[in-house]
């Protein structure tokens, strides 16, 4: 049976535009009801419905979708993306993981590179960190003063309601965690060798900044929350949950595209190959 409007995940985790966001209360471990086996066959059942709707945005070449992940370190990022990206043809799919700047970008506006990034007609862009480094990473370490940092939220609002209006379906997803599971998820890769090289000896000086990115995530996802380029707040504790509700907030989102098969060039059709 189809879940009710309101039992969406889109409607669930929506940061509402004006809406003053609170991370200190938040849930990260919020399961909705939902258990891991009923959510990995309906995860399942997305990623099927997903690979489908991709072939026919990819075909139809119309609209274009725009995936953003932030989060704090260990946040699952990667693994969001190692999922939903696993549903799409890698042709129409291009992933950026956004660096410290080159002197070349640099010596441009904050958003040139991002730009230049953002994916075409007909593709699914996955963004692992974003343009929203400029109002966390450059807060939290002052690298800019308040009063240029701060116009960024602006800059970035005026910007993504261009992209908007020329076609492009923004999803931003901050996936959230609390502080102990950021904790056994660093030591989980420090413990395994497998997953010792994912851990940086910059991650322990980064962690104990962790109120101040707190407090820069919230302003972020107050600011910059709008009806034309929506946040949602994932509860990550769980990679099922965090999967699962990306999973279903994408499907549904490139269902309300309707993407459709173009028509046969004249006299395909009947066509029987000698």
């Amino acid at each position: 049976m189809a879940k009710k409007s309101g039992d969406r995940f889109r409607d669930l985790l929506r940061v509402k535009p004006g809406e003053k966001v609170d991370l200190v209360h938040f849930d990260c471990g919020a399961t909705f009801g939902r258990d891991k086996d009923g959510g990995a066959a309906d995860l399942s059942a997305n990623l099927g419905k997903l690979s489908e709707l991709q072939e026919r945005l990819y075909a139809e070449a119309k609209h274009a979708v725009l995936i953003v992940l932030q989060g704090i370190d260990a946040a699952g990022k990667d693994g969001t993306i190692r999922v939903i990206a696993g549903a799409f043809n890698p042709q129409g799919t291009p992933v950026t993981s956004f660096k410290i700047p080159t002197p070349k970008e640099l010596a441009h506006d904050f958003l040139w590179r991002v730009h230049a990034a953002v994916p075409g007609k007909g593709e699914i862009g996955i963004f692992n960190r974003s343009h929203y480094e400029q109002v966390l990473i450059v807060r939290v370490h002052n690298l800019e003063s308040k009063d240029v940092w701060h116009r960024h939220y602006r800059q970035i609002r005026d910007w993504e309601r261009m992209l908007t209006e020329e076609g492009v379906t923004i999803l931003k997803f901050f996936l959230a965690i609390d502080k102990d599971t950021q904790r056994q998820r660093f030591q989980d890769r420090i413990d395994d060798p497998t997953k010792r090289w994912k851990f940086s000896s910059a991650d322990l000086p980064e962690r104990r900044l962790w109120d101040q990115y707190r407090e820069a995530f919230e302003d972020m996802l107050t600011e910059t929350s709008t009806d034309f380029a929506p946040w949602y707040i994932v509860p990550s504790d769980h990679n099922w949950l965090r999967e699962l509700a990306v999973s279903e907030i994408v499907l549904d989102a490139i269902d309300d595209l309707n993407p459709r098969y173009p028509e046969p060039a004249s006299g395909v059709e009947g066509l029987k190959i000698k």
